[in-house]
């Protein structure tokens, strides 16, 4: 198998990552031929059951069925496609099983890791290995004993008040929360209109209960669930705005490396 005949499939629930890493490639990688882009696990196996990629760029945390999951399956099958996980575990911890040849990106995702991890995995297409399936069993036992002992309970569900009403929330029905003077708003959809709920907790304390990788602190008052982020754009002065809906949301300075490499 030559390199220029790689093909790859992309699998992340979050619309703009997957977006940025579908372009990325593209811009580091012309001859990889991207064959479809996944939100979930399932529509992952189902893109690698009908197009036989060589190579899976795969989100560990995912709806329906979650990359490890996905990986558990794939580990059983005789041809697997190589796996690059894509993770917001620290470096750290990701040592554990960077010493594979399988690789992983960390999230936020960076050209320089990017480019690093392009070079890895030609190397492995370029030596025509086959032993993919046995590091990917010994890759998921590294992992899942990482995840046992370093996975923390974040926030499923909150609490917030609407007048004299308590609610409790789906923590993925958020869309962003918003610092006030003494409270903190919570932001989610019903039936099209944009509906605001308060929160008896700080934005710091809230912080500490949110997945990061749900969850991103765009600006000192502002943090937004990354899966609902449609698209970031520069006004003219040259600052970054997200935007969810029709909302826009302003991105700090020493938030803007969260997105700087989509230009």
């Amino acid at each position: 198998m030559k390199s220029t005949n790689v093909t790859a499939v992309i699998a992340d629930d979050e619309p703009l990552l997957r977006f940025h890493l579908n372009q990325a490639l593209a811009d580091l990688w012309p001859d990889l031929d991207i064959k479809g882009l996944a939100e979930n696990g399932q529509k992952a196996l189902d893109l690698i059951e009908l197009h036989h990629p060589d190579i899976l760029f795969l989100d560990i945390k995912m709806p329906v069925l979650d990359g490890m999951a996905v990986a558990n399956k794939l580990a059983q099958y005789q041809n697997s496609p190589y796996i690059v996980f894509v993770t917001a575990y620290d470096e750290f911890a990701v040592q554990a099983f960077e010493a594979n040849a399988i690789d992983y990106l960390l999230k936020p995702l960076s050209d320089a890791r990017l480019e690093r991890c392009i070079r890895k995995i030609k190397a492995r297409v370029e030596q025509q290995e086959a032993s993919a399936p046995l590091e990917l069993t010994t890759l998921m036992s590294q992992i899942q004993a990482l995840t046992a002992n370093k996975q923390p309970n974040y926030l499923t569900w909150i609490k917030a008040s609407k007048g004299e009403e308590i609610h409790l929330i789906s923590i993925s029905e958020v869309l962003y929360f918003k610092a006030e003077d003494k409270y903190v708003s919570l932001y989610k959809s019903e039936q099209g209109k944009r509906i605001e709920y308060l929160l008896r907790t700080s934005l710091k304390e809230l912080m500490s209960q949110l997945d990061p990788d749900m969850f991103w602190q765009i600006h000192r008052s502002t943090v937004v669930n990354v899966s609902a982020i449609e698209k970031v754009k520069k006004d003219f002065k040259g600052k970054m705005i997200v935007m969810i809906g029709t909302t826009k949301l302003p991105v700090s300075r020493a938030m803007q490396s969260l997105f700087t490499n989509l230009w």
